[in-house]
């Protein structure tokens, strides 16, 4: 048996609008703030960055992670639902709706901790400074090291930065997918030649003597993986060069990015309700919630819900909706039990509520005082009450399973008719 445990992100649990993953030391001389989803149709930025708030131990100095700096346009996949917010750091209405993600990103931004910001975009085509067709020219955006001038007035470390630009770029085209990947600095001038761009998060930071970078990967490359494969390849170059040790928990190639980018994690729901989110239904029916004041949590950084006019709930990874959940309202049992006791190939096996385990074959649910348990798929001829009774793979409705493989299914909790909690039984191949 297998217990699944996670770092949980929900934004009531922040003052900020924003999550702000900090890893490493507290007191590090020298800490790289890296942001993602300033724009909410840009991917490759947003995905690299959850990643890397999720899948990376820092050993030496700080990292800090603002994977969904733009949350309501990532879930809408539109550069900016209230206009473009890359366009907000010279000045800001009062009463625009992003005032308050601005001024908080700001704060951060300028705090005397943070030594370099990268931000992180996918732009269109591939920057050459040549014309060289109707996607590979000047103009355009994509596979570039963006600076708003080749260095800043400090004597602090980072201040040439062309030199760190350049640098990343020429470590980057050692690993291209494919030859036409190559990556290039691109020098916007902003101060002269640029008035949009003077508007900008990495301008506003450069005028405050903090050196900003973005990273544009193309949105012409074929693949969120390819982007988010580019995006972390010069994360890593930034990390080194800012004496930022790390260590990740897998190899770095195209296979295992797919594989990071489609794992979508847990959500938690008030504390009750475990659902494991990748490879999940499009509909769930009959969820056993609040009928107000639901607490949803994710292990993903990227998790957001909407509820829809129509009463249930649009669950988010990134701009990607995963799953409708329709509520059947409860109340919340008092005093339930935290655990269970789960037989499992004769053995028994103290399970968590909430909690995922996994099982082959059959497994039988221990009998709890004044609990009653329901297992979504099993139809007992014995009761309603599904405890002490074994359940084999082969005897549950597959269209209650949650997953679309119908290998994950729910076991329920109750006290009289109210709601106790939910854990997930999850059969092996």
């Amino acid at each position: 048996m297998k217990l699944i445990l996670f770092l949980l992100f929900s934004a009531s649990l922040y003052a900020l609008p924003f999550n702000l993953i900090k890893k490493g030391d507290e007191n590090a001389s020298s800490t790289l703030l890296v942001i993602g989803g300033i724009h909410g149709n840009e991917p490759g930025g947003y995905f690299a960055a959850s990643i890397l708030a999720t899948h990376y131990k820092i050993e030496k100095n700080a990292l800090w992670v603002v994977p969904n700096l733009n949350a309501p346009s990532i879930q809408a996949n539109k550069r900016g639902i209230n206009g473009d917010m890359n366009r907000k750091f010279h000045k800001i209405a009062p009463n625009d709706p992003d005032t308050n993600r601005v001024k908080q990103i700001k704060k951060i931004i300028l705090s005397p901790k943070v030594s370099l910001v990268l931000n992180l975009h996918d732009g269109h085509g591939f920057y050459r400074k040549k014309y060289q067709g109707s996607i590979f020219n000047p103009n355009a955006w994509g596979q570039t090291c963006v600076i708003d001038q080749c260095e800043i007035n400090t004597t602090k470390r980072f201040a040439k930065l062309d030199k760190i630009a350049n640098s990343v770029k020429n470590s980057i085209n050692k690993k291209l997918i494919k030859k036409h990947h190559a990556f290039d600095v691109k020098n916007t001038n902003t101060k002269f030649d640029d008035e949009a761009m003077r508007k900008s998060l990495t301008f506003f930071a450069v005028t405050h003597n903090k050196p900003a970078f973005a990273i544009e990967t193309s949105k012409n490359l074929t693949s969120l993986t390819q982007k988010v494969f580019y995006q972390l390849l010069a994360i890593e170059e930034f990390m080194k060069i800012t004496g930022v040790k790390y260590q990740r928990d897998f190899n770095m190639n195209i296979e295992n990015i797919k594989k990071l980018v489609q794992n979508y994690g847990f959500l938690y729901i008030n504390d009750k309700i475990v659902l494991n989110l990748s490879d999940i239904k499009k509909t769930l029916r009959f969820i056993p919630l609040k009928s107000i004041h639901n607490t949803f949590r994710f292990t993903h950084p990227l998790g957001s819900v909407k509820r829809d006019k129509s009463g249930f709930y649009n669950i988010y990874i990134g701009n990607k909706r995963l799953t409708a959940l329709f509520p059947q309202y409860f109340e919340i049992a008092k005093d339930c039990p935290v655990t269970t006791t789960v037989l499992l190939n004769k053995k028994k096996h103290k399970v968590k509520i909430p909690s995922e385990f996994f099982v082959k074959g059959s497994f039988v649910v221990k009998r709890m005082d004044n609990i009653r348990v329901n297992v979504i798929g099993f139809s007992s001829k014995q009761g309603i009450d599904e405890s002490e009774i074994r359940i084999p793979y082969g005897r549950l409705n597959k269209s209650y399973s949650i997953d679309r493989n119908n290998l994950i299914y729910r076991v329920e909790f109750y006290k009289a008719n109210e709601f106790c909690g939910m854990s997930l039984i999850h059969f092996r191949k």
